[in-house]
């Protein structure tokens, strides 16, 4: 059913005109470089001292050169590519990317931890092992490990093998993993040797359930980014990590029926359900292009769903299938968090492929009221490799602790930085790990930002060379 102009009006109205936001993050900002909102704050390094209801504190340099955090802070180790191994022997595999975790046996904490390896194998030098009984596709370097972290031990084996530039994904309220592909490589491309873009379920607590892994295509074959689920209805929503044209926000619903579990999605037919792709339109009803052309935070937009034609593209790439006119788009979709009720969901950044340029988006999807609300709004960083403004969201989370924290993937200086109910933002950490020259340094991307089950420990990782941390100190309840 279509939600029309009346139906969103009365929305409108509900919301306080567009203006008043639902879920627990509230209006989000980041000056010096947002691009709205008066009653928001940044708190960079050098104000933290004059704000001691926000964050942290300024962060110490490390002298390891790896992680910068806030005084009292600690982080250790978990996982290094080339350095840490596998039980079967191999090094861990390089590049991390999206992470999720699991209360694991004997008070242990299970992770599932992709990594984003595309191509043949020998492009790499740390692909995921092709453990048997594990792989989808032999030519392909991608994949996940399952990380087990106890106090005094370490553990690491693969969830997956033969799959291609693991990016994002999701966690299930029944406790597993869904990996997405980020890539449209067909048998023959690139060296693979079957179809990819498709998501995978990953089941961290029964290995054996990982065994033969089948795609969920189902949920349509495209640049997958990120999932999540609605535990209330059942819906999946993922993201497009996808230009020449944007990608999309799509939205899959089970067919009737059909109850979620521990793999019921690997049992689905390629046609089951309904996959759709989002429609935006304002107040006024004018159809909305590209999420890019909001330019104030608390913009509410509406939101139909319109059928793909061919979700496993076997002709056209999904994104192309739809006309000018017909759905929305948006640079960068990439990561998302399920809280307080709906799907936050990231763009990363927009440039001249997009109708307004700015360098991150936060959007917060209301199943019930099928609007879409713009809660974080970043601006073009002029300099980002002066410390001080956060650019480029990508992996997020909602903090225990309220707000979000959000992992960074801009140019220059790479932070996890956290954000207020009422918009103030505030580093966590900064990577050190300088892996370009003196004179031209570069910082990987942080990426699978994600607490422990108890909310003690906030684990994320830095991309390249392959790094995972935990990092443990005095949280608390941030203030609005």
């Amino acid at each position: 059913m279509s939600l029309t102009r009346r139906d969103f009006a009365r929305t409108s109205a509900i919301t306080g005109a567009g203006v008043a936001l639902t879920g627990g993050v509230g209006a989000l900002a980041t000056a010096p470089n947002a691009l709205a909102s008066t009653d928001t704050e940044s708190v960079g390094e050098e104000q933290a001292a004059a704000h001691p209801g926000v964050g942290y504190g300024p962060l110490v340099p490390d002298p390891n050169g790896i992680l910068a955090l806030p005084a009292g802070f600690t982080y250790r180790v978990i996982t290094h590519s080339g350095r840490t191994r596998l039980e079967s022997g191999e090094f861990t595999p390089s590049n991390h990317d999206g992470t999720a975790t699991f209360d694991g046996p004997r008070g242990a904490t299970l992770l599932v931890n992709n990594h984003e390896l595309k191509g043949p194998r020998a492009n790499w030098a740390h692909p995921v092992p092709l453990t048997e009984g594990l792989v989808y596709d032999p030519a392909a370097s991608g994949g996940c490990t399952v990380v087990e972290v106890r106090r005094d031990h370490v553990a690491e084996w693969v969830g997956i093998a033969g799959t291609s530039t693991n990016c994002a994904g999701g966690n299930t309220p029944w406790g597993t993993w869904l990996t997405c592909e980020e890539t449209e490589d067909t048998a023959g491309r690139n060296g693979m040797t079957k179809d990819h873009g498709y998501v995978f379920e990953v089941d961290p607590a029964d290995r054996r359930a990982n065994r033969d892994p089948q795609p969920i295509k189902a949920l349509g074959r495209y640049a997958h980014e990120a999932v999540v689920v609605d535990p209330k209805r059942g819906h999946l929503y993922l993201t497009e990590d996808a230009d020449s044209p944007n990608g999309l926000f799509y939205r899959w619903t089970p067919p009737t029926g059909f109850q979620h579990g521990r793999g019921r999605l690997r049992t689905l037919a390629a046609d089951a359900g309904r996959l759709q792709a989002f429609k935006c339109f304002d107040s006024g009803g004018t159809f909305v292009d590209d999420l890019s052309r909001a330019t104030r935070i608390g913009t509410v937009y509406g939101v139909d769903w319109l059928d793909v034609p061919d979700r496993d593209a076997r002709t056209t790439s999904v994104r192309k299938q739809f006309d000018t006119g017909q759905v929305t788009r948006a640079r960068k979709l990439e990561g998302m968090w399920w809280g307080d009720g709906g799907a936050y969901v990231v763009s990363s950044y927009a440039r001249e492929e997009s109708p307004v340029q700015h360098d991150g988006q936060i959007w917060f999807y209301d199943p019930k009221r099928r609007t879409l609300t713009l809660k974080v709004l970043l601006g073009v960083n002029p300099d980002p490799f002066v410390e001080g403004a956060f650019d480029g969201p990508d992996n997020i989370t909602v903090s225990p602790y309220g707000g979000l924290v959000i992992a960074e993937d801009g140019d220059g200086i790479q932070h996890l930085f956290g954000a207020t109910d009422r918009g103030r933002t505030y580093p966590i950490a900064r990577n050190e790990l300088n892996i370009g020259t003196a004179e031209e340094p570069e910082y990987s991307e942080f990426t699978g930002v994600t607490f422990a089950p108890d909310g003690r420990t906030l684990f994320a990782n830095i991309q390249e060379p392959g790094i995972m941390l935990a990092i443990t100190g005095p949280w608390k309840r941030q203030k609005r």
